[in-house]
């Protein structure tokens, strides 16, 4: 089965043909770095408008690339939400008019269920249970995977997504936009010892949720304090800058890893994944696979980390091959839950998952 995939959640564009659920045939994506950077981050409008200009040539390229025409499709899988409704409702309008003039099934998909499925081109095939830690710019979540497309919500963020508050700490500090990789980056220089007493993680007994907006505010108090100015155009950052990353990365990495090992005690899983664009992050990757979970741990590569339409394909695919077709009713939902657990008939406890018995 051929699956065309489309992408257009935040501020990329684009479509990806996968073939048999795991094989990329060729995966496109148009980035809006260049234009959000002035600004510090996405604009939503200008992002819907871009989306506009570059659906139809992006599409027209996936399928160029991987020496197909529409008619050679089987099937469509797009982003159904989360992400910004005006940016999906481009991708969603695209895809039902598709789908509508080839009379091809249609998929919606959520978009965290993508990045779960961005690890299954380049690594062995998921064994559940499975532990997910989805880690983006507008998402922070663990879920529990007792089987193949079933999520249960274990933890989230209850204020920024650790993304976001990477993006934020870089505009502070005058490091342009994307601020991950440019903090990841200057983290590796620095001394994380810098401030470590004053930037700590929330303590959240019980639960495994997450908050980095404490973390973000007080990086900016100690910015203050300490007359820290941002890094000018076309100057290098300071070593206060770079051991400041270095400190401020150090505790957002406590932070997930910490979670993440409670979440693989109370339900050991076969499988540890971790996904979206912040699982690029070099020290994130490396206290990961460090941890020292029994249980193997799976990344997609750098591409896959960030929003693209190949992992939207693979998650369409189970679900166009059971024959489902959501129809030309699908609608763009800005806030979309993934926890649909609790229908399975499985219960959480602090040990672990139990199937009720009928």
């Amino acid at each position: 089965m051929l699956v065309l995939g489309i992408e257009s959640s935040c501020d990329e564009t684009a479509a990806a043909v996968i073939d048999g659920g795991n094989q990329i045939k060729t995966n496109v994506i148009a980035s809006q770095v260049n234009i959000h950077a002035p600004f510090g981050g996405v604009v939503p409008e200008l992002a819907s408008r871009e989306h506009l200009n570059r659906i139809t040539q992006v599409v027209d390229q996936a399928l160029s690339d991987a020496g197909l025409s529409l008619s050679g499709i089987d099937g469509i899988a797009v982003t159904q939400g989360p992400g910004l409704v005006g940016a999906l409702l481009v991708g969603l309008s695209y895809a039902k008019s598709l789908a509508f003039s080839l009379n091809k099934p249609i998929v919606g998909i959520n978009h965290i269920e993508g990045h779960v499925f961005s690890v299954v081109f380049e690594n062995p095939p998921i064994e559940y249970p499975a532990i997910a830690l989805i880690v983006s710019g507008g998402h922070t979540t663990l879920f529990l995977i007792p089987a193949p497309e079933q999520y249960a919500i274990l933890g989230r963020t209850r204020d920024d997504a650790a993304g976001e508050a990477y993006d934020k700490i870089a505009k502070l500090l005058g490091l342009g936009y994307p601020g991950g990789p440019v903090l990841d980056k200057l983290a590796q220089a620095g001394d994380p010892d810098a401030a470590r007493m004053v930037f700590t993680i929330p303590r959240m007994s019980g639960n495994l949720d997450f908050s980095f907006s404490g973390l973000k505010t007080a990086v900016v108090r100690f910015v203050k304090e300490n007359g820290i100015e941002p890094v000018q155009p076309g100057e290098s950052a300071g070593a206060d800058i770079v051991n400041l990353a270095a400190s401020f990365q150090e505790q957002v990495i406590k932070s997930l890893v910490g979670r993440l090992k409670d979440a693989v005690a109370r339900h050991p899983p076969k499988t540890v994944i971790l996904a979206g664009g912040v699982a690029c992050n070099s020290g994130l990757r490396r206290a990961v696979t460090e941890a020292g979970f029994k249980a193997p741990v799976y990344f997609p590569s750098p591409l896959l980390t960030t929003d693209n339409a190949a992992m939207i394909a693979a998650a369409g695919y189970p679900k166009l091959l059971r024959g489902e077709n959501h129809g030309f009713t699908i609608k763009a939902m800005a806030s979309m839950n993934l926890a649909n657990f609790a229908l399975e008939g499985y219960e959480l406890t602090r040990k672990g998952p139990y199937r009720h018995q009928d």
